[in-house]
């Protein structure tokens, strides 16, 4: 049988083929010292879809408005510096393929709500970290030093890992209803990083952890809406988790 051979036109064509696409990036910008409103700018962009949204919007600041703003550090899922709202979901720029968001039509990018913009893409984040710091984000022992680590089982270890893997993106938070229209509530991230140490049965502070998360402006502001749930880049069960530590603030159990 003879062996298909391909004639000199296709393979010049096929080595030819681009697998570069024009996606056009709609970001909502904002410059302070400009305006204070904010403008939606497009910016079309040559890229491979198979890149991810941050390499499209390193493109755009390194070829093209060296101004555009935005947060980003490993570049690869694990310091959640690039939270952002992308075609109006909560994604890690990172973390985006263009592909898998419909790149035949404007891809648009926004700040994550709920917090002060301070230039394009750009949040402050200090009320975020606030709420983190004040449900004491440590383990808390009563005793002396000890001489060897603390040791913990595997069930008890099992207990708390899912909100072990918070990356502090404010993904889910910046997606809560709630905290859209009270700043004042402590937040989804904040409950889940609480709860990894109110369930840890090496941690002594569980009964004041549970006490500041009483407060009117703390875990029962939940609406249960799975919105963090959804946002969460890191696959965190985060309503669950809401969800046990006011069963815990009930029952006193934990």
């Amino acid at each position: 049988m003879a062996t298909p051979v391909m004639d000199k036109a296709e393979a010049t064509a096929k080595t030819d083929a681009s697998p570069y696409i024009t996606v056009t990036f709609r970001i909502r910008r904002f410059n302070p010292e400009v305006s204070e409103h904010a403008v939606w700018e497009d910016f079309p962009v040559e890229i491979d879809p198979k890149e991810r949204v941050l390499d499209g919007l390193h493109k755009i600041k390194w070829d093209v408005d060296g101004t555009l703003t935005f947060r980003r550090s490993c570049a690869h899922g694990i310091c959640g510096s690039d939270a952002m709202r992308i075609n109006g979901k909560n994604r890690l720029a990172c973390k985006t393929l263009i592909k898998d968001i419909n790149p035949e039509k404007p891809i648009t990018v926004e700040a994550i709500k709920g917090l002060t913009v301070l230039k394009d893409l750009v949040v402050d984040m200090e009320p975020f970290f606030q709420a983190y710091r004040d449900v004491m984000p440590f383990l808390v022992t009563k005793g002396n030093e000890p001489t060897r680590e603390r040791l913990q089982s595997a069930e008890d270890r099992e207990r708390f890992d899912d909100t072990t893997k918070c990356i502090l993106c404010a993904a889910c938070t910046s997606s809560c209803p709630v905290f859209w229209n009270d700043g004042q509530y402590f937040g989804p991230a904040a409950i889940v990083n609480a709860h990894r140490f109110i369930f840890d049965s090496r941690d002594d502070a569980g009964e004041q952890r549970l006490e500041i998360l009483n407060d009117k402006d703390g875990v029962w502001r939940c609406r249960t809406t799975f919105n963090c749930t959804d946002a969460c880049p890191r696959g965190i069960e985060v309503t669950k988790a809401i969800q046990e530590v006011k069963r815990a603030l009930i029952t006193r159990r934990f």
